[in-house]
């Protein structure tokens, strides 16, 4: 029957099964799987569109859980009788869980069954925002958020999961229709939870993710078809072959221009709701929140990053991208008692973060179908450090500076991603974007051979 994964012997069953080795040696994976036959109602096909879109919400209700914390840092402070730096420690460690995560579980993608993964994935994030919600202390609401940024991985095994089913000349949009799911979520975390916080509490907001999140669980294992991996290797060895990715040097150029303009986007959103608290706004947790819809203009043009990194490379589109960050730390720099000011910062900031982070992704999860989820794993890991790193550098820096040492600190941020960007391998990506080009080119023109991946 159709609901029979509902049952507790289904969930214990699937649970069971997920270290059960994906396939034998040798036998060959399958890139663009194709969503199989029902059996016992446990697998409903669904066309490749609506797939992805599904990916984008599971992924925008995943992440969101990182970002809830953000608008409601003040009434956490008053809730937990500590100071903006103790209050600004949640979301350093949940950003930091989820570099953990990237690192400790992300890369089972490339030997567990993908569907499998991303539905447990999804139960444990369910568990660990009902941790949060129960937290009785400080010390124990911040190891409950760092668990919960561990677990909330579902982003990150959903965009190799999306690239895998569609053609390498489409990878970029795929991503980009995920993204924008993705930061959608992000952005409109702060909105909800502001407006729950200020109504119902900060606790409120996350017993409804737990919710949400599980009902998310039961619709990706009813519709998502099986993926299997290519490989077989112990988790030990799949670890152990991590640090050898970053010899790539597209992964590395990538991964520290992600983490740069991110540590500039998480400096902004961690200190707004101190802002607007202060003179001359005296607002609450819901204002800070309401920003996120502002932001979602960036969220929508994703997918036009996509297809613009599909067409003419990646490149062009992180070097416009990381300017925009430039530009909008500028504006924010003049907004300290304006918000109309804040607002257009907010677009300009939220567009440059993702169309930079659509590019990167784009790049890295066509250098090897065997291993795009450990490439992403370590992209993920080293883009999220920068996240929290920019929290801990902003609330530093708020506290001792105000809003001007915000700002100061997102636009040396934007000026050392533009610095990465023109002298760190560079030469590699005018490379890989000339391959790209001639790939396009091959699968336009049936009688020219494609390029294959560049890294084996």
């Amino acid at each position: 029957m159709l609901f029979s994964p509902l049952t507790l012997r289904g969930v214990w069953k699937h649970a069971r099964m997920f270290f059960k080795p994906a396939r034998a040696p040798g036998e060959p994976e399958r890139d663009h799987p194709v969503a199989p036959p029902a059996r016992g109602g446990e697998e409903v096909p669904m066309s490749t569109g609506k797939l992805l879109w599904l990916l984008a919400v599971a992924a925008g209700a995943s992440v969101a859980s990182l970002y809830y914390c953000q608008p409601l840092l003040a009434l956490l402070a008053a809730d937990f009788s500590t100071t903006e730096r103790g209050a600004g420690l949640v979301p350093t460690l949940t950003q930091a869980g989820y570099a953990a995560g990237m690192l400790l579980v992300v890369p089972l993608g490339d030997t567990a069954e993908r569907r499998r993964l991303i539905v447990l994935a999804a139960l444990c994030s369910a568990a660990a925002l009902l941790a949060v919600a129960a937290a009785p202390s400080l010390a124990f609401l911040c190891a409950a958020s760092f668990a919960l940024g561990l677990v909330s991985v579902v982003p990150q095994l959903a965009v190799p999961f999306a690239a895998g089913i569609v053609p390498a000349a489409e990878r970029g949009r795929s991503v980009g229709k995920v993204m924008s799911g993705l930061l959608v979520g992000i952005l409109l975390s702060r909105t909800v939870s502001g407006l729950v916080g200020a109504h119902l509490g900060w606790r409120a907001i996350y017993l409804i993710a737990a919710a949400v999140t599980l009902l998310l669980a039961l619709a990706l294992r009813i519709f998502l078809p099986r993926q299997e991996p290519a490989l077989r290797l112990s988790y030990p060895r799949l670890l152990a072959s991590l640090p050898g990715l970053l010899r790539e040097p597209l992964l590395r150029r990538h991964a520290i221009l992600g983490a740069l303009a991110l540590a500039a986007f998480s400096a902004f959103w961690t200190t707004l709701t101190f802002l607007l608290e202060a003179p001359p706004f005296r607002l609450g947790s819901d204002a800070a929140g309401a920003f996120g819809v502002v932001g979602v203009a960036g969220a929508l043009a994703a997918p036009f990053a996509g297809r613009l990194a599909d067409r003419i490379g990646t490149r062009a589109v992180n070097g416009l991208a990381l300017l925009l960050v430039l530009v909008s730390y500028c504006v924010f720099a003049a907004a300290s008692t304006s918000l109309v000011l804040l607002g257009v910062g907010v677009v300009l900031l939220d567009l440059g973060v993702q169309a930079n982070h659509i590019s990167n992704q784009t790049r890295i999860l066509g250098l090897s179908a065997d291993a795009r989820n450990r490439l992403n794993s370590v992209y993920m890991a080293i883009y999220f450090t920068g996240a929290a790193a920019g929290s801990a550098l902003a609330s530093h820096a708020y506290a001792s500076w105000r809003w001007a040492g915000v700002s100061a600190l997102g636009i040396g941020l934007s000026l050392l991603g533009l610095a990465a960007f023109f002298t760190l391998d560079s030469g590699a990506a005018k490379e890989a974007d000339a391959a790209a080009t001639r790939s396009r080119e091959a699968e336009t023109f049936p009688h020219s051979r494609p390029a294959g991946d560049t890294l084996h």
